[in-house]
């Protein structure tokens, strides 16, 4: 791995409410390499998804600091791409046009982006829908659209907010294959939020396991499992040990 994309220092963050302050994360320190794949898991309201707004500048830090490959994180950034659990597609738009919304807001060359779109969504297993309508595409297609869109100009750093967290279960095992096959294609950078302990295990580099809020970083997990990753790998004595570890963490918490 070469330097890091992403570095956060001892970030915390309150909201204030009409019963007073509300402390959402405290003392947040992680980094993110060129090319990894991390995965963030904790218990619900723990401020996984308030981080993941932070690192898209999306939400002001309270305290602390976010850097992009060093420079600090102050707004909305164009070289981060942002997939969230809703593909939030446009309806009016085709699936190419949806793809190249990010060109059109951010005014780059169309017609040099579509070459590229037209890559990316044959990638993704979705050459000859390039004219279809979101409502005519499934669920897994509809996300695989909206990677796509995260994807097309090219960023540094890709978010990913429980991307497969609405789809069925099989549905999501198999973009959970899919999205692996992706990154080993193109090794972007990704950090990828989730409730699914075993789906950070199968996709991720490394786990970070919060605690509940204000959510810390309780403990980093490096998954040394030989990649590309079969389904099969979830039967295996190894990934159940990894998967057990950072499981402890909860059944201790609710047993005591």
């Amino acid at each position: 791995m070469s330097r890091d994309v992403i570095a956060v220092k001892d970030v915390g963050k309150e909201y204030q409410t009409p019963r007073g302050s509300v402390r959402a994360l405290e003392a947040i320190d992680l980094t993110v390499a060129e090319g990894e794949f991390v995965a963030i898991v904790g218990p619900s309201g723990c401020g996984k998804s308030t981080l993941l707004k932070i690192l898209a500048g999306l939400l002001a830090t309270t305290r602390g600091e976010v850097r992009l490959r060093g420079v600090p994180v102050t707004g909305p950034r164009r070289d981060i791409g942002v997939v969230f659990q809703s593909p939030v597609l446009f309806p009016w738009r085709t699936v190419l046009d949806n793809v190249l919304l990010p060109v059109d807001v951010q005014r780059l060359r169309r017609a040099e982006s579509v070459s590229r779109a037209l890559e990316l969504l044959a990638l993704v297993g979705l050459a000859g829908f390039e004219r279809r309508y979101p409502w005519e595409l499934s669920g897994g297609m509809q996300q695989r659209v909206a990677i796509t869109r995260a994807l097309i100009h090219n960023p540094a750093l890709l978010l990913m907010d429980e991307p497969f967290g609405a789809l069925d279960a099989l549905t999501r095992e198999s973009m959970n294959v899919e999205l692996q096959r992706i990154w080993l294609e193109r090794r972007e950078t990704v950090l990828f939020i989730t409730h699914s302990i075993s789906e950070a295990v199968f996709l991720a580099d490394r786990v970070f396991v919060m605690t509940a809020r204000p959510g810390r970083i309780l403990e980093e997990v490096a998954v040394e499992i030989p990649r590309p990753r079969a389904l099969e790998v979830m039967a295996a004595p190894e990934f159940g040990s990894i998967v057990n570890r950072i499981r402890s963490h909860f059944t201790a918490r609710m047993g005591s």
